[in-house]
């Protein structure tokens, strides 16, 4: 199905912008989205990206980052239809560079300096309180889907998060708080020799900027809140708000942004687990657990 509005969307855009495709490759497939690159007859290649709610919202969020000069790939058209968005975008070819951690403190820096957008959803501290409720409301649903295994330690695991998540959030709004890329890892960044592009804003929100910083190392690995620590450093020197290294809820910056990242990464995969058809992916269900065990410790 997914697949099948896609071909609709891309036949709708071809037509405004009226091109001509000979092929069309695939990049990159999610369960929600995808990333093709078109070939085109005149021998030029552009970038067909199409995605399911709740990502629809992302060529607005790309237009928003241009319109003041926020380097991310120029959005040709866009249409969003019967709950899909389907874009054409630039093509920005090769990279040839590996992203550092300079770059991520550039990029943060250069981010969160665009104006707020009124389109994307804010994460503040009623938000963040929030988001441990809404992963047992996620569980629940699964659970009453038929679609979660048994998975007894769930269910007290975040009850007990809730609890420890109230007090923590104090601090939500300290700046940075600025548009928030959300996954911003070393795939999220486009490099060459001459310059640099920002990629897949598609969950992009309004909330505490250092929690983009913490998203660079990923969830896969214990924390290292020292070299969190080193990284708010280089985006203060990059240009990024000399707040981000203050404490938030009697914690150190860093603890407290790599406790809330993870607490924000359960609860977007068990909220995506409730759009997929299907019971929980294993690994998906390992994650959630490892991420919120990781924050109860960070928080406590």
């Amino acid at each position: 199905m997914l697949n099948q509005a896609a071909t609709g969307l891309l036949d709708y855009l071809t037509t405004v912008l009226r091109l001509t495709t000979v092929a069309r490759e695939p990049i990159r497939v999610w369960s929600r989205s995808g990333v093709e690159r078109l070939r085109l007859q005149d021998g030029t290649t552009l970038i067909y990206k199409y995605a399911a709610e709740p990502f629809t919202g992302e060529a607005a969020t790309l237009r928003h980052l241009a319109a003041h000069r926020i380097p991310v790939p120029d959005v040709q058209a866009s249409i969003v239809a019967g709950g899909m968005l389907g874009m054409i975008l630039d093509d920005l070819g090769t990279a040839t560079r590996v992203p550092t951690e300079q770059d991520a403190a550039v990029a943060a820096a250069r981010l969160h300096s665009a104006p707020l957008p009124s389109h994307l959803r804010t994460l503040d501290e009623e938000a963040l309180r929030a988001l441990p409720q809404r992963a047992l409301d996620h569980l629940r649903l699964l659970g009453e889907e038929q679609l979660l295994p048994d998975t007894t330690d769930l269910l007290p695991l975040f009850t007990a998060l809730r609890t420890a998540a109230i007090p923590r959030a104090n601090g939500a709004t300290t700046p940075p708080f600025a548009v928030c890329h959300s996954e911003l890892h070393p795939t999220s960044l486009h490099l060459t020799t001459e310059r640099w592009h920002l990629l897949d804003v598609a969950n992009a929100y309004i909330g505490p900027g250092i929690l983009d910083l913490a998203t660079w190392y990923g969830t896969r690995h214990p924390p290292q809140p020292a070299q969190l620590r080193h990284l708010l450093h280089r985006y203060i020197h990059a240009g990024g708000h000399p707040h981000a290294l203050k404490p938030r809820a009697d914690l150190p910056a860093e603890t407290w942004a790599l406790a809330w990242h993870r607490i924000w990464a359960a609860e977007t995969l068990l909220h995506q687990a409730t759009l997929a058809d299907g019971p929980i992916d294993p690994h998906t269900l390992a994650a959630t657990r490892r991420q919120a065990t990781t924050a109860m410790r960070l928080l406590t």
